[in-house]
C-alpha cells in the first residue's frame, strides 16, 4: 500500500451471524446502504467474507455460504461503496471458524491441559472454537483466501482476524514438535513452536490474499503482534490497525502507548474504537456520541487514521441512529485531515521497550504501561523505540525496569550520551545483562537488591510536593549510595517484612524512624536513576505523590529539552506532530473526564456475557485560559487554530513561544507555521 493512502474515516461492520437467523441480507438496499454510508461521513467499510460462526456471505465452493442467505450480498456491498468513492476491504476469519470446528474436530486447537481452545470452556456453552494452523485447516483456509482473492480482486484490502496461535498440543503440534527438535514438555519450547506456526501462518496467508493481484492490501489482527520486538512480520503488513476499544476492556490509555511504537514505522496505520457501550457483538449497545468524539480526536492527535467498529443486523439493513452516532465524529474528522495527513510524529523523548531489545516469547508491558500514563498524564510528548530504531532524533531516552542493557545496547547508549543525550534509568535496568553490576557511569555504589519491603522514601526537598515524610515504595528497590551528584531522597526500611512470625496492622510493617543509608536515586547532568521499579509501581498503584515525584525529577533532567509545556490538567492529554512538507508542527490537545460505570455481575452469563464497570465519557466540559509554551527547532512566523482558522496571538522570548488557548473543548489542534 502507497505510503499516506490509508482512509482517515473507516468502520469495521461486523456480521458474525449464526445459521439459526433466516433471511440474511433480506433489507439490504443498495441507496439505502450509501445514504447511510454518507450519513456515516465514511470513506471506507470493512465487509465481510467469511465470519467466526464460519459462513460465507458469497457464493463459495471451498467453503459454505450462509443457510440464511440466498444471494452475494458481499458483492453486493462492494459495488455499493464503490459507486461512491467509499473503499470496501473484506474481512475472513482466520482463528475462529465454528463450521470447519464441527466438521474436523481433529483441527482444533489443543491446551498443554488436553482442553480443547476456545471462547467457551465447556461444550454446553455458547461460543467460538479455535482452529490450529499447523494443521489441515491451515490449507482449508488458504484456499478460502485464494477463491476471495479470485472473487474480489476489486476489493481494497483483506482483513484477517484472531491471528493466535496458543500453545498447541494436538497429534500434529506434538509430533511436529519432536520432529523439529522442540520439547513439547517445555513451555518455552511451546511457545517458540507457537511463534513458527504464527510465521508459518503469514508467510502462506499472505500469499493466498496476493495470488490475484500483488498490490493487495493485507493486515492480520493480533495486537500484541504490533508492538516492539515484532520487525520481522512487518513484511506480511501493508499497514496497521490498532484495536483499542476504550469500553472494552482496553481503556483510553492502551491506544497511545501502542502508537507511539507504529508512528515510527514505516507503515500507515489507524486507530480502531466502536460504537459500541461495552465492547463487539453488542447489538442496540451505543456510546454517547461526545465519546466518539473525544476516541476519533485522540487516533488523529497520535498520528493515526480513524477506524470505528459496528455490528451489522442479520437483515443487512443499516442502523440509523449508528450512522448517526458514527456521522457527528466523522463529520469533524474529515475537517481536520489536512492538517494529519502526512503528519509524523515530533517527540525527542522516546521508551526503550524492555520487550523491543528482550524479545521475551511472553511479554510483560507493566512498566511501559506505568511509564506511558506517566508521561501522558504530565504532557510530555514520546515515542516507543525496540532495537530497530534511530536513537538520534531523540534527546532524551527512558529505560524502563526490566531492560538491563546488554554490549550493543551499552555501545549505543554511550554514544548518544556522548553527543550529549540524555538517559532515565528505572531499578533493575541499571544492571547490565550478563552481570550484577552497573552498566552506567554513575556516582554510586551498589549493594543488590534489598530483602526489606515495601520501603519507603523520603523524597529530596526540591523534588518533593506536600509530603515530606517518607511515603511507602510497595516493591523492592536497589540499594545504591550516592557518592556524587544529586539525591533523589532517602529510603528507610521496615522494621521487618510481613510474614507468618511478625505483622503490623493491616497491609504492612511502618518504617524504622532512622534511615537505612541508601538513597532513592540520583541525578546528575546527563542520566536520571530512581532505585526502585518506578514505573511499574505507578502502573499498578497509581500513586498521585509518585506521579509528582516522578515527574519532577524527569523535568529537572529534561529541562529546556521539553517541546512543549501546559498547564492542561492531568486529564487532558497533547501530543506534537510534524507536517514537514506544510513547514508547520502541529499540537494536538484533547481533554475530556471519564467516569467508572457499572460493575461486575455474573447474572444471567448463560445468556450475555458478565458485566464490568465501563470507562464513560459524557459531557465535554470546557477548560479555559490553557497556556502553551513551545520551545522548537524552527523559528515560529505564525500561530493558527485549525480547522476554524483562527490566528492566536503569541509572544517569543529566548526561542520560547507562547500561546494561550482561552477555550478548549474536546480537541484543538495549535499549528505552528514556520
Amino acid at each position: 500500500m502507497k505510503k499516506d493512502s490509508l482512509r482517515f474515516r473507516q468502520i469495521h461492520l461486523d456480521f458474525h451471524t449464526s445459521p439459526a437467523i433466516p433471511g440474511i441480507g433480506k433489507a439490504f438496499d443498495k441507496k439505502r446502504w450509501q445514504a447511510s454510508l454518507e450519513t456515516a461521513h465514511a470513506d471506507s467499510v470493512t465487509c465481510f467474507s467469511c465470519c467466526h460462526h464460519g459462513w460465507s456471505y458469497h457464493p463459495t465452493e471451498v467453503g459454505a455460504r450462509h443457510p440464511g442467505l440466498s444471494f452475494d450480498l458481499l458483492r453486493a456491498q462492494i459495488d455499493a461503496g464503490h459507486e461512491i468513492g467509499v473503499n470496501v476491504p473484506i474481512y475472513l476469519s482466520a482463528g475462529l471458524n465454528n463450521r470447519v470446528a464441527e466438521l474436523e474436530p481433529g483441527w482444533r486447537e489443543v491446551s498443554p491441559e488436553g482442553k480443547l481452545s476456545g471462547w467457551a470452556g465447556s461444550p454446553l456453552r455458547a461460543g467460538f472454537k479455535k482452529l490450529c494452523f499447523n494443521s489441515p485447516y491451515l490449507d482449508y483456509f488458504c484456499r478460502l483466501t485464494e477463491e476471495a482473492a479470485r472473487l474480489f480482486p476489486d476489493a481494497d484490502g483483506m482483513f484477517f482476524d484472531i491471528i493466535v496461535q496458543g500453545q498447541c498440543c494436538c497429534s500434529r503440534c506434538l509430533r511436529d514438535m519432536a520432529r523439529e527438535g522442540y520439547d513439547p514438555e517445555k513451555e518455552l519450547d511451546r511457545l517458540r513452536f507457537a511463534r513458527r506456526t504464527l510465521k508459518k501462518y503469514m508467510e502462506r496467508v499472505t500469499a493466498a490474499a496476493r495470488s490475484v493481484r500483488a498490490d493487495m492490501p493485507v493486515f492480520h489482527n493480533n495486537g500484541n503482534l504490533l508492538t516492539p520486538g515484532n520487525r520481522g512480520l512487518l513484511p506480511y503488513y501493508s499497514h496497521l490497525e490498532l484495536e483499542s476499544l476504550p469500553t472494552g476492556g482496553w481503556g483510553y490509555d492502551h491506544f497511545p502507548l501502542l502508537a507511539a511504537f507504529c508512528r515510527t514505522l514505516d507503515r500507515d496505520f489507524l486507530g480502531m474504537t466502536g460504537k459500541f457501550h461495552t465492547t463487539w457483538g453488542e447489538f442496540g449497545g451505543f456510546k454517547h456520541p461526545n465519546a466518539l468524539r473525544y476516541e476519533c480526536a485522540a487516533m488523529l492527535a497520535q498520528g493515526a487514521r480513524c477506524s470505528i467498529g459496528d455490528q451489522l443486523h442479520p437483515s443487512g439493513a443499516p442502523d440509523e441512529s449508528t450512522c448517526r452516532l458514527i456521522g457527528a465524529a466523522y463529520a469533524e474528522v474529515e475537517k481536520k485531515e489536512p492538517w494529519c495527513r502526512g503528519a509524523a510524529g515530533a517527540a525527542n523523548v522516546a521508551i526503550l521497550s524492555p520487550d523491543g531489545f528482550n524479545k521475551p516469547l511472553r511479554k510483560d508491558e507493566n512498566a511501559e504501561i506505568g511509564l506511558s500514563r506517566l508521561l501522558l498524564e504530565g504532557h510530555i510528548p514520546f515515542d516507543r523505540l525496540d532495537d530497530g530504531n534511530d536513537f538520534s532524533p531523540y534527546k532524551v531516552l527512558i529505560l524502563p525496569e526490566g531492560l538491563r542493557p546488554d554490549a550493543a545496547l551499552r555501545k549505543r547508549l554511550k554514544t548518544f550520551l556522548a553527543d550529549g543525550g540524555k538517559l532515565v534509568v528505572s531499578g533493575s535496568a541499571l544492571l547490565k545483562a550478563e552481570s550484577e553490576t552497573p552498566a552506567f557511569d554513575l556516582p554510586l555504589r551498589y549493594d543488590g537488591e534489598t530483602d526489606l519491603f515495601p520501603n519507603y522514601v523520603e523524597i529530596a526537598p526540591e523534588f518533593s510536593d506536600e509530603v515530606t515524610t517518607p511515603f511507602v515504595m510497595y516493591y523492592p528497590s536497589q540499594k545504591i549510595r550516592v557518592t556524587g551528584g544529586k539525591s533523589l531522597g532517602r529510603v528507610y526500611d521496615p522494621y521487618f517484612n510481613r510474614d507468618y512470625r511478625h505483622f503490623c496492622s493491616h497491609q504492612h510493617t511502618p518504617f524504622r524512624p532512622e534511615p537505612s543509608g541508601f538513597d532513592a536515586g540520583v541525578l546528575t547532568g546527563s542520566i536520571l536513576y530512581f532505585a526502585h521499579p518506578v514505573f511499574r509501581l505507578y502502573a499498578n498503584y497509581g500513586s498521585v505523590i509518585l506521579k509528582n515525584f516522578l515527574l519532577k525529577a524527569l523535568r529537572a533532567l529534561i529541562g529546556p529539552d521539553l517541546l512543549v509545556t501546559t498547564d492542561l490538567p492531568s486529564q487532558g492529554r497533547i501530543s506534537l506532530l510534524v507536517q514537514k512538507a506544510k513547514r508547520r508542527y502541529v499540537c494536538h490537545a484533547l481533554y475530556a473526564e471519564t467516569v467508572l460505570r457499572g460493575m461486575r455481575s455474573v447474572l444471567y452469563t448463560d445468556r450475555i456475557r458478565e458485566s464490568h464497570p465501563v470507562q464513560v465519557i459524557e459531557e465535554l466540559n470546557p477548560v479555559y485560559g490553557v497556556k502553551f509554551s513551545f520551545r522548537l527547532p524552527k523559528k515560529i512566523r505564525k500561530v493558527t487554530l485549525e480547522p476554524e482558522g483562527t490566528v492566536l496571538p503569541f509572544t517569543e522570548r529566548e526561542g520560547l513561544v507562547e500561546v494561550t488557548l482561552e477555550k478548549l473543548v474536546c480537541h484543538a489542534m495549535i499549528v505552528l507555521h514556520w
